[in-house]
């Protein structure tokens, strides 16, 4: 259930994540170049030229993600640009952008306090675990998943935490030339 307190109202957390057709983000060692495989074209989909793309990160005010997420961006080179991001984590890292920082406390507080502050649009980016810590404590306020067009048959789950029963409210459904398909939802009441 999305917090409805204070600055909390004026954030939004946005849960963002690509999984296979099977459920997963990642392989089991955190390989990600099945999302780079090309499938066959969706005639009917859609495409997004790079001006829209860009145009659209524009309007993302911070990122938030865990730390091997933080060390795949940073072999990727990078590409939330200078938008400010927080990885969450406990080990200690030199920090590669000035935009970066670092965060090892309540997630509750980096939310509602720390980042609500500053920051109407906040794209939760992953990994795994911190995802559904921040689903667990009700922190996230919509998910946008978008499926590709592949079965990974093993790896890393994004709903694999304990479970939590929670309505979502269907918003939008976007399927790609690529053959990905984008499901957004709004986070609902029981």
């Amino acid at each position: 259930m999305p917090r409805n307190s204070g600055n909390a109202k004026r954030r939004r957390v946005t849960l963002h994540m690509v999984a296979s057709l099977d459920g997963f983000i990642a392989k089991n060692d955190n390989d990600v170049a099945w999302l780079e495989t090309a499938g066959s074209v969706y005639e009917p989909g859609v495409s997004i030229s790079e001006e829209e793309a860009a145009a659209f990160v524009k309007t993302i005010d911070c990122y938030v993600m865990g730390s091997r997420t933080y060390e795949h961006a940073l072999e990727l080179g990078w590409p939330y640009g200078d938008t400010p991001a927080v990885v969450v984590t406990s080990r200690q890292f030199p920090r590669a952008k000035q935009s970066v920082e670092f965060y090892s406390d309540d997630l509750n507080k980096l939310v509602d306090e720390k980042l609500a502050a500053r920051h109407r649009n906040i794209w939760l980016v992953g990994g795994a675990m911190l995802c559904q810590r921040f689903l667990a404590l009700g922190l996230v306020d919509e998910i946008i998943l978008t499926i590709a067009p592949v079965s990974l048959g093993d790896g890393l789950r994004l709903f694999g935490g304990p479970p939590v029963e929670q309505r979502w409210n269907l918003k939008k459904v976007v399927a790609y030339k690529n053959g990905f398909v984008e499901l957004s939802y709004s986070a609902g009441s029981l």
